[in-house]
């Protein structure tokens, strides 16, 4: 008995699957080799100041036709994932918002203005992950990292 196909096709769901499914079985993971050849591309981090747009896709999406093609080859690819804390643009975001309150750095202090800003890093840097993890960005998550990272 055949499976009846949905009327309209749902990009989401479909690929939010194939997605998982890939994530599962860890096929963007590198592993150092001496049988292979390595190949890696480090994403140029974006900042954390706000949300991906039409020319990160773009460029995420060069890097994924690369590293894939790599990878069909038979190396060793990595593509590892990261952002940018993208210091004064960052804090002029956080001041930014500030004002809009009619508050500004001066007001809160050096520790609390250092706790907003990292309160924007920590939300913005969840939208891009999703973001390029929406993009099916084939990257080796496990080794993700932030320019701050010790």
């Amino acid at each position: 008995m055949p499976t009846e196909l949905p009327k309209a096709y749902d990009p989401a769901q479909v690929e939010s699957r194939i997605y998982a499914y890939w994530l599962e079985r860890q096929v963007f993971n590198a592993e150092v080799s001496p049988a292979k050849t390595p190949f890696c591309i480090v994403i140029p981090p974006p900042n954390v100041t706000g949300a991906l747009h039409m020319g990160h896709a773009l460029d995420e999406t060069v890097q994924d036709l690369l590293i894939r093609w790599e990878r069909m080859r038979g190396k060793e690819a990595l593509w590892l994932p990261g952002s940018d804390h993208a210091g004064i643009a960052t804090q002029n975001v956080v001041e930014d918002m500030l004002a809009k309150g009619g508050l500004s750095r001066h007001d809160l202090g050096r520790e609390k203005f250092l706790e907003r800003v990292w309160q924007v890093k920590d939300a913005h840097h969840g939208r891009i992950v999703d973001q390029l993890r929406r993009f099916g960005s084939s990257c080796d998550w496990r080794r993700e990292r932030f320019t701050l990272d010790e």
